[in-house]
C-alpha cells in the first residue's frame, strides 16, 4: 500500500525564489494546456493529446521569447503538471460516465498565483536524499528538512508544497507492506457527535477538543486587525499571514489529535465500525462551524487507512440505518427523536438509554452483521445497496510506525 509522509522544509532566500519560479511555471503550463484543450473543444476539434500539448506548450514554448523562462526550472516539474491535468480530465470523464464512485467531479479549472496552496510534483529522477540529511531538488538545491521520523522505504515521488501561511512541506509517497498487529478479540462501534466527539459501544466517551472554538477569540482579534489594513499594502500582507498561521495552528492541532485518537482505537480493537455521516450536508446547517471543527471525515479516513495498515477490520454503517431509533436491548424501533432528547426510555422493555451510547451499540451490531455476511454491499434501512469503498491512501500524514521495527531504509544517520 502507498503512504504519504510529510516533513517541514526550511529553504533559504535563493531556494524560496527558485521554488516560487517552479510554482509559477507549473501553473502556467497547466493553464496553457487547459486553455488549448478548451479552445479545441469549442472549435469542434478532436481531443488534444498529451504528446501534442507537451510538444507545443512545453518544448516549443521554451524557444519563444514569451515563454523562454520555462527553461529555468526542471523539465520534470512541467511534465508532471501536464500529467496532473490529464489525471484531472480523466477523473472528470470517468465521473460523468459512471466509472468513478462518489460525487461527480467538475472539469479542471484555471489556477491562480493567489491560490492559498502552491505545489509541484517530482519523480525520482528530479530529487534525491542526501547523506547529510538534506533533500536535493533539481534546479532548487539542497533543502534543509526537519526529519520527524524515518522513511520506511525509498520514496517514489515528491511533492513540494507551500501553504497559505508561508510554510514549506515535502511530501514523500512510499510503497510499504502492511504492519499487521497481533490479533485481539475486541471490537467496537463508534457514534460520532458534537457534545462528545465519539461515544464507544463499551460506554467510554471521547470529549471533543473544539480547537477552533478555543482559538476564536484570538482569530477575531487578528481578523479585525486585517480588515483595518489598506488593501494592497504590506501591512495587510503581514496581517494576512498572521491570520493564516493561526488557522494553520488550529488545523495542525486537530490533525495531531485525530492521529492519536484513531491510532489508539485501532490498536485496542480488532474491528471498528462507524456510521457513515453526511458531513457535506451537515456543513450547510446552523451547526456547520461545529461540524467542521470536529473533522469527522478526516478522522474516519484515518481509521480506514490505519485499519488496512495494521490488519484490522473496518466497516461503515449506512447513514440511513436508524441507530438512534432502535432499542439496543430488545430491538424495538421507538421512532425518530429530536436532537434535544439525550436520554429516552424504550416503550417495549422500559430500558433507559443514553442516546449516543445506544446508537454506538446499534452500530456495533450492524457492523458485525455486515462483516459476518462477508458482502461488499449492504442494504440501508430503505433497502438500497451501499457499496463499501476501497481503502484510500492517506493524503495528509502517515501513521507512526510500531516501536521495535528494525527494517528501515532512508537517510542514514537519522
Amino acid at each position: 500500500m502507498q503512504l504519504r509522509y510529510n516533513y517541514r522544509a526550511y529553504p533559504d532566500a535563493s531556494q524560496r525564489r527558485a521554488l516560487a519560479s517552479a510554482f509559477g511555471c507549473a501553473r502556467v503550463v497547466w493553464n496553457d494546456c487547459l486553455r488549448h484543450r478548451k479552445e479545441a473543444h469549442a472549435a469542434g476539434l478532436p481531443y488534444v493529446t498529451s504528446a501534442e500539448l507537451s510538444r507545443l506548450r512545453i518544448t516549443q514554448a521554451k524557444r519563444t521569447e514569451e515563454r523562454a523562462w520555462l527553461a529555468d526550472v526542471s523539465a520534470v516539474v512541467l511534465q508532471q503538471s501536464l500529467r496532473d491535468l490529464d489525471t484531472a480530465f480523466k477523473n472528470f470523464f470517468d465521473s460523468h460516465k459512471g466509472g468513478r464512485q462518489g460525487r461527480k467531479t467538475g472539469p479542471p479549472r484555471y489556477k491562480s498565483k493567489k491560490d492559498t496552496r502552491q505545489s509541484i510534483r517530482l519523480t525520482t529522477n528530479a530529487f534525491s536524499l542526501q547523506e547529510n540529511g538534506t533533500v536535493y531538488v533539481a534546479k532548487v538545491g539542497n533543502l534543509r528538512v526537519k526529519w520527524s521520523r524515518r522513511l520506511p522505504a525509498a520514496p517514489t515521488s515528491l511533492t513540494v508544497t507551500k501553504d497559505s501561511s508561508g510554510r514549506y512541506f515535502l511530501s514523500f509517497v512510499v510503497d510499504t507492506e502492511p504492519d499487521v498487529l497481533p490479533g485481539l478479540r475486541t471490537d467496537v462501534g463508534l457514534d460520532l457527535g458534537l457534545s462528545a466527539f465519539a461515544v464507544l459501544s463499551d460506554g467510554s466517551r471521547i470529549d471533543s477538543p473544539r480547537f477552533l472554538r478555543r482559538a476564536e477569540k484570538k482569530l477575531r482579534r487578528l481578523q479585525r486587525e486585517l480588515s483595518r489594513k489598506v488593501k494592497g499594502s504590506k501591512n495587510r500582507a503581514k496581517a494576512r499571514i498572521k491570520v493564516a498561521r493561526q488557522h494553520a495552528k488550529v488545523a495542525d492541532r486537530r490533525r495531531d489529535w485525530h492521529h492519536k485518537a484513531s491510532t489508539q482505537i485501532i490498536r485496542d480493537n480488532q474491528a471498528v465500525y462507524v456510521e457513515d455521516l453526511a458531513v457535506s450536508a451537515l456543513g450547510r446547517t446552523p451547526l456547520a462551524k461545529s461540524v467542521h471543527d470536529a473533522g469527522w471525515s478526516a478522522f474516519v479516513g484515518m481509521l480506514e487507512y490505519k485499519a488496512a495498515l495494521y490488519g484490522r477490520t473496518f466497516a461503515k454503517v449506512d447513514r440511513a440505518f436508524p441507530s438512534s431509533q432502535v432499542c439496543s436491548a430488545c430491538g424495538f424501533r421507538d421512532g425518530p427523536k429530536p436532537l434535544r432528547v439525550r436520554e429516552w426510555t424504550c416503550g417495549e422493555c422500559a430500558a433507559v438509554h443514553d442516546r449516543d451510547h445506544n446508537a454506538a451499540r446499534n452500530v456495533l451490531v450492524e457492523g458485525r452483521r455486515i462483516v459476518a455476511n462477508g458482502r461488499v454491499e449492504t442494504s440501508n434501512a430503505c433497502g438500497v445497496p451501499i457499496r463499501r469503498a476501497h481503502v484510500p491512501a492517506q493524503h495528509v500524514e502517515a501513521g507512526s510506525l510500531r516501536k521495535g521495527r528494525t527494517i528501515q531504509t532512508g537517510i542514514s544517520g537519522l
